[in-house]
């Protein structure tokens, strides 16, 4: 853990403001869920709740599958993060930070589809690998994270079997979100 060396006091209310400083380097947002943890020498620990983050084992095994069916890499990420990957580098991918365009997607809660029309959209920072598809995972209102499909390396536009799995796999995820 990092000291930030910031102390805020705890109002009549028992609320505690977060330095806008903080939230803007950890995407924390107005609604946004926070977990609380607390350890036994007095400290309390606030963490960004992640709904899907819940359901990874599954998102695990639905990534496999979708890697099978298609096989392109597949990614499912929560708003922040990836959380399951299937057909790339697990190492090299899982956990890293969502782009800010796939997170402006998902905050407008819209799909993306690749076309030579449209610019590219790279679903992770720092990873030069194009989206095919990325259809953001909808479950009692909220967006909680997006399914992406990777383009393939010739650059070959998703066919529409792809798209309707990727749509699939987003209302599956977003279904078990509500249950």
């Amino acid at each position: 853990m990092k000291a930030t060396g910031i102390v805020r006091r705890i109002d009549d209310l028992g609320r505690v403001v977060i330095p806008k400083e903080i939230r803007r380097t950890m995407r924390i947002r107005e609604g946004d869920p926070l977990e609380i943890y607390t350890a036994a020498d007095g400290e309390v620990i606030f963490k960004k709740y992640s709904a899907i983050g819940e359901l990874s084992e599954l998102a695990h095994q639905y990534a496999e599958v979708l890697n099978r069916a298609t096989e392109l890499p597949v990614l499912i990420t929560d708003r922040d993060h990836v959380i399951a990957v299937a057909g790339a580098p697990k190492r090299e991918l899982a956990d890293r930070r969502v782009s800010e365009e796939l997170e402006t997607l998902m905050t407008d809660r819209g799909n993306y589809t690749a076309s030579p029309d449209i610019p590219p959209l790279y679903p992770i920072t720092g990873y030069e690998k194009e989206a095919a598809l990325a259809f953001s995972i909808i479950g009692s209102g909220d967006v909680s994270g997006a399914v992406v499909l990777i383009l393939r390396e010739d650059g070959s536009m998703p066919t529409p079997e792809e798209k309707k799995l990727i749509q699939v796999a987003a209302s599956f995820l977003g279904k078990q979100m509500e249950e």
